[in-house]
């Protein structure tokens, strides 16, 4: 019974003596104890604690501010015109308005917690174990015991306060995520629309396959047995950057690879896709849109450097290994009058990573 409330009982009795090389001094180090408490002036003066709690909540409050002028910024500062005036002011007041939330929430939360907060030392025993059920009821005792303390729980005004600021700070990163998606507009209505944009590329009939970048058309006798080819279509060697060169070609980028005929396998809606054994593939993988630029020649697998899915040629480019969520998508080829290779037509699913929206 003497023992009941010693949180360090069932330790105590498990420990021995060490059998090292320590030596009692006859002058041992004395413990010096806490130093005396300072009162702080919030803790003398009532009206001081007053303004104090006024302090903490009205940093809060100008954080909100912050968040709200961020939003704002965002919407009278567009940068739909390129210009570089206009980026500047967006970057500038937008960063404005989210620096102020920030550092009044971090101001707020030092206020308070030197301030407001009780300023009482103590010394608390750790040790490793569970302890006992009284030391468990304690604990939940200190956290009741710091919620009065701090006035979390009765200072109505810096609680809520608080969590509207840090609820709002969060507001102008989400509204900053909807400037990443593109606008529809009367010169492209279908800009927003990624079902459409990845459904749709240069590619369209009668088009030259074209090396890349070079631009130059490819003739199906050209390719050798086992070769693997990187391809854009022959019109986009014409796009400049400034007209989406980069765009273009990261949808429409294709690998042709030439095998034995005899080791396609082949479906019967896709047997005219391919010539003489030739068959094109989109070169974007279908996990995250990584280039999918390795080829294994003997077993006939492309390979994803990034993620390592693999996708066998033979056979629709299935996917073989890998978290890559569907096949390649496969370009239908041919050949024109001059033996220059030919698209049939465009893809007939979206090229790139797999998403919800896709058909």
């Amino acid at each position: 019974m003497a023992h009941e409330d010693d949180p360090l009982e069932h330790e105590r009795a498990s420990w021995k003596p060490s059998p090292g090389l320590a030596v009692a001094v006859p002058d041992p180090v004395h413990n010096p104890g806490l130093p005396p408490h300072r009162e702080r002036m919030t803790d003398q003066d009532p009206a001081s604690m007053k303004r104090a709690v006024r302090g903490v909540y009205t940093l809060f409050y100008l954080s909100i501010a912050g968040s709200i002028w961020a939003i704002a910024a965002y919407m009278l500062f567009p940068i739909e015109s390129g210009r570089i005036v206009d980026i500047r002011n967006n970057n500038l007041f937008i960063g404005l308005g989210i620096a102020l939330a920030l550092l009044a929430i971090g101001v707020a939360a030092i206020h308070w917690s030197k301030a407001v907060v009780s300023d009482k030392e103590f010394v608390e025993p750790r040790h490793a174990t569970r302890g006992r059920d009284t030391t468990r009821e304690a604990a939940i005792q200190a956290f009741a015991d710091a919620n009065e303390e701090s006035g979390f729980g009765r200072r109505v005004m810096v609680r809520n306060s608080m969590i509207a600021a840090l609820v709002a700070s969060v507001v102008p990163g989400v509204v900053l995520f909807r400037g990443l998606a593109p606008f529809d507009s009367p010169e492209k209505p279908h800009a927003g629309d990624p079902v459409y944009l990845l459904e749709h590329t240069m590619w369209k009939k009668g088009m030259r396959l074209a090396h890349d970048p070079s631009g130059e058309p490819i003739r199906a006798a050209d390719l050798t047995l086992g070769s693997a080819v990187h391809v854009i279509p022959e019109a986009l060697a014409a796009v400049s950057h400034s007209e989406g060169y980069l765009e273009e070609k990261a949808k429409a980028i294709v690998l042709l690879v030439r095998l034995l005929p005899e080791d396609l396998v082949e479906s019967e809606e896709r047997k005219e896709w391919s010539y003489n054994g030739i068959v094109a593939y989109s070169k974007v993988c279908t996990h995250v849109g990584c280039p999918v630029a390795l080829y294994e020649q003997q077993t006939h697998h492309l390979l994803c450097p990034c993620h390592q899915s693999q996708f066998d040629v033979t056979d629709h480019a299935k996917v073989i290994f890998g978290p890559a969520a569907r096949p390649l998508p496969q370009l239908p080829i041919t050949v024109d009058d001059e033996g220059y290779l030919i698209a049939r037509s465009d893809f007939n699913e979206p090229v790139g990573p797999s998403f919800w929206e896709r058909h």
